[in-house]
């Protein structure tokens, strides 16, 4: 994949000030050379967050305080393209992206406004790199170690930062964590192309062909089942089409299974089956129908005048309940009258008094009788015409009651009369269900015969199966990554004699079991962290990294970017000393092949770089300065970060 390195951006919090821009050359070795604390070792976190890292690992402090945007620019197939980042503050990331592209990017003076964000990189990128979509395991949906590849996952290619570039367990960058170990072991077969996205596109057929298979499978399978019953009971299904009228002639005694088949498909296919007339079924139901309605319209009559005359008889006896009231309230005030006789004036044969006069209350008394005589005269008045609707309600009550009784009795009747036509309609109905389960076991026979579709379409299936697991089969994805892996060893057998390493003539063969490398001998092999000194540690290191290189580019297209940096390769040798030019040396022999061990690494750089022909970049962040590796074609020094100058300008910081 054309993919390197052209330029760093750095833009300043304040607007005032130029962005800082550090600037590569394509298809060689990039060198920035400085002393320590100048900015050299936050080169990866910088390019990894402007590819869309997950968490922002630029340290803090200086270069994050001064820097309000990051950004790279990248050379690729389509052009140039700008990816810059928003600084995230106090928190691990930010998706704020600012995105360029095109032939020839300018870079912009300030970014003032983000126009993209990290989700929408990384999908361009996974584009670019031509990665799959599908996942690697069929119940994945993008996510886990199973999920499809992205170029995220590619990076464990591209970077070897310092802490990694001579650890003696770890090879690949982030591979020191759980997470990116699995899913490095997941995607090395797919950039190995041991699994291209044609294999994972057939493997997510194969699940669904699977599926399929095995629900027909089991279909077809019922039906089977169900056929076997179905031929046992072949003579009994045909005795009964003839007990129905739809065999004509006699069954034999000896009728084997194809002479019943075909007796039958002819009962199932006979165009007039003998169904019994249903005529007079269905006049007497008719008739029927008829009178259940009628029945109905007669009962709510009948319920409304019984509740009619319910509700009179109870207003009749209201009304004589009143009358016997009244009576006696009549009755009480009788008295007035007599006192009023009273009122002349006599002597009281008791006392002798006179007694006589006018008396207000004897007169509220009778006031008082009159008027109870009225209401029980008004009430004894009942009128004539509350009697006649009475009587009228009652003859009506009864009338509906005799025709109620009457169409009960020509309910009986008709029913007696078409219980002959129902057992006839019951044996149409019979005969009906008979010909619909016939029709569907005949159809299952067919299904299940040599040119059933649902056999036929099994048969495609499992023919599919065939291929597709021809396409997907382990052992051929094994054997591809063994051959794979074969030709990396070789690659790297072939840089070895010109690095610093102890064994350079023993072959290596890297495990993608624990993701790291076997020194192989006559006597054993030797894991990594068997083998000792860090010498031996960084040039196994470079040696892969560059073999893979050489690999993913020796039969493109490959979606791993062709570019390499490493950071520190020369700490294993003198950290201190070479980060001060000046210092005075006491060894100058222990100097000298310190310095010539240093120089291997950067041949051997160069030597593949230029062996690539244009398609891989490499860049060396060290302490090592021009009087270490001077004088090798195609090294260049990028800049050299001292006496004041770093990564980020001084003035920014003031």
């Amino acid at each position: 994949m054309r993919f390197q390195l052209q330029k760093i951006v750095l833009w300043p919090r304040s607007n005032d000030r130029p962005p800082r821009i550090v600037e590569f050359q394509p298809d060689s070795v990039n060198v920035i050379s400085g002393a320590s604390r100048t900015g050299k070792s936050a080169i990866i976190p910088l390019i990894d967050y402007c590819l869309g890292a997950e968490r922002c690992a630029i340290p803090v402090e200086t270069i994050r305080n001064a820097c309000g945007w990051f950004g790279i620019v990248v050379s690729t197939s389509q052009g140039q393209k700008l990816f810059a980042r928003r600084e995230p503050g106090d928190q691990k990331s930010t998706g704020d992206m600012f995105l360029l592209e095109g032939q020839s990017i300018e870079i912009p003076a300030r970014i003032s406004a983000k126009n993209g964000n990290a989700d929408g990189v990384k999908a361009q990128l996974d584009e670019l790199a031509g990665l799959s979509r599908l996942d690697f395991d069929f119940e994945q949906s993008g996510s886990g170690f199973k999920g499809r590849p992205s170029f995220g996952d590619l990076k464990a290619f591209m970077f070897q930062p310092q802490n990694v570039v001579a650890n003696p367990d770890v090879l690949f960058f982030k591979a020191d964590t759980y997470e990116h170990r699995e899913k490095l072991k997941t995607i090395f077969p797919y950039v190995l192309r041991a699994i291209t996205p044609e294999i994972l596109a057939a493997r997510h057929e194969l699940e669904v062909v699977n599926r399929q298979l095995a629900r027909k499978e089991r279909e077809l399978e019922n039906l089977r089942n169900v056929s076997e019953r179905w031929q046992a009971e072949m003579r009994a299904w045909a005795v009964q089409a003839r007990e129905f009228g739809l065999i004509s002639t006699a069954i034999p005694a000896n009728a084997s299974r194809e002479e019943l088949f075909e007796l039958l498909k002819d009962a199932a296919t006979r165009v007039e089956p003998a169904i019994p007339d249903s005529a007079g079924v269905e006049e007497a139901m008719t008739e029927l129908v008829s009178l259940q309605r009628e029945e109905g319209r007669t009962d709510t009559q009948l319920r409304q005048l019984r509740r009619r005359l319910a509700e009179m008889n109870k207003l009749k006896e209201n009304a004589a309940n009143v009358q016997d009231a009244l009576a006696v309230q009549r009755d009480r005030l009788g008295i007035a009258e007599w006192l009023h006789s009273m009122q002349t004036e006599h002597v009281c044969p008791l006392c002798e008094s006179v007694v006589g006069g006018e008396s207000s209350a004897i007169s509220e008394l009778l006031t008082a009788l009159a008027d109870v005589q009225g209401d029980l005269q008004r009430v004894s008045a009942s009128p004539a015409s509350f009697d006649r609707e009475l009587l009228r309600v009652k003859a009506e009550f009864d009338l509906n009651l005799e025709k109620l009784n009457g169409i009960a009795i020509r309910k009986n009747e008709v029913e007696r009369r078409t219980s002959a036509g129902r057992d006839a309609q019951y044996r149409a109905s019979e005969i009906s269900r008979f010909l619909g389960r016939l029709d569907r076991a005949l159809e299952m026979q067919g299904a299940l015969s040599d040119g059933g579709a649902l056999t036929e379409e099994v048969q495609n299936l499992r023919q599919r199966q065939k291929e597709l697991s021809r396409i997907v089969g382990q052992a051929g994805i094994e054997s591809r990554t063994r051959r794979a892996l074969d030709r990396v060893s070789n690659f790297a057998g072939r840089l070895l004699p010109g690095l610093d390493a102890e064994r350079p003539d023993d072959p290596i063969e890297l495990s993608l079991t624990d993701l790291t490398i076997k020194v192989k001998s006559s006597k054993r092999d030797d894991y990594l962290w068997e083998v000792g000194s860090g010498a031996n540690w960084l040039s196994y290191h470079v040696a892969v990294s560059l073999a893979l290189q050489q690999f993913f580019l020796s039969d493109p297209p490959s979606p791993v970017p062709g570019i390499l940096v490493y950071d520190q390769p020369s700490q294993v040798y003198f950290p201190r000393r070479l980060a001060d030019p000046k210092s005075n040396e006491d060894d100058p022999t222990l100097r000298d092949e310190n310095i010539e061990a240093v120089r291997k690494v950067f041949s051997t750089l160069a030597i593949a770089t230029q062996a690539a022909k244009g398609d891989l970049q490499v860049l060396v962040l060290d302490h090592a300065g021009l009087d270490v590796w001077s004088g090798i074609p195609g090294v260049h020094l990028v800049e050299e970060w001292r006496d004041g100058k770093k990564l980020v300008p001084m003035e920014w910081l003031i």
